[in-house]
């Protein structure tokens, strides 16, 4: 997939007046592979919603999104499956984790849907987020900042071309934030992958193509 393209799009739940400070909503934007952009707004905007737009979670919105050149509602089941597993990487505001498992299962159970990763290489990782002691603790006793880092790392065991990320950060300290923006710009450039990060305002150390406010 090389291009996002959404075109007058606006949620069920946003007027068109509400709307017209935005640079996403009622506009045509396109999103390119290999390029990284900054969506900033306040709680409540739509951010969390745009990004469920765009990842085919939800349909609640007028107007067009674009894969390439294929409307996204024209999309099949089994597309739909391949995208989320080859294309598209997501890692969710509510990190959607399995509390039950551990740190290191909630990560292999997705890394054994694609064999992106080897289990030495995801024990490194976690290692070098200093989650080493934290491995074999069910997600459920993880603070949320651990839990994050968790859902971010399990959103690398994929390959994709667009990495979705909804305020990511939101839990750490700028110690962690510097050592989770390196390991993710290094991703997204070893896939020459895309990358749309939802954030209050915060810029964090990306080289953005584009910050939009939504």
């Amino acid at each position: 997939m090389n291009q996002i393209q959404v075109n007058d799009v606006l949620p069920h739940f946003i007027s068109g007046t509400d709307a017209s400070v935005s640079e996403i909503w009622c506009k045509k934007a396109t999103f390119h592979k290999g390029e990284y952009y900054l969506l900033a707004a306040s709680s409540g905007a739509g951010k969390s919603s745009f990004l469920s737009f765009l990842f085919g979670e939800r349909n609640d919105y007028h107007g067009d999104i674009l894969f390439d050149e294929t409307k996204i509602d024209a999309l099949s089941s089994s597309a739909w499956r391949d995208i989320r597993k080859n294309r598209i990487s997501f890692v969710f505001q509510g990190l959607k984790l399995f509390s039950e498992l551990t740190a290191f299962e909630n990560i292999i159970l997705k890394n054994r849907l694609t064999h992106y990763k080897t289990e030495d290489e995801i024990i490194c990782l976690l290692n070098g987020l200093g989650l080493a002691g934290k491995k074999d603790e069910k997600t459920a006793r993880l603070s949320f900042g651990q839990q994050q880092r968790v859902a971010i790392l399990r959103a690398l065991c994929q390959p994709f071309d667009f990495l979705f990320l909804d305020e990511p950060f939101s839990h750490l300290d700028d110690a962690n934030i510097e050592i989770l923006s390196e390991l993710i710009l290094n991703e997204l450039q070893m896939r020459q992958a895309g990358m749309i990060l939802c954030s209050l305002g915060q810029k964090y150390s990306f080289n953005y193509q584009r910050c939009l406010k939504l």
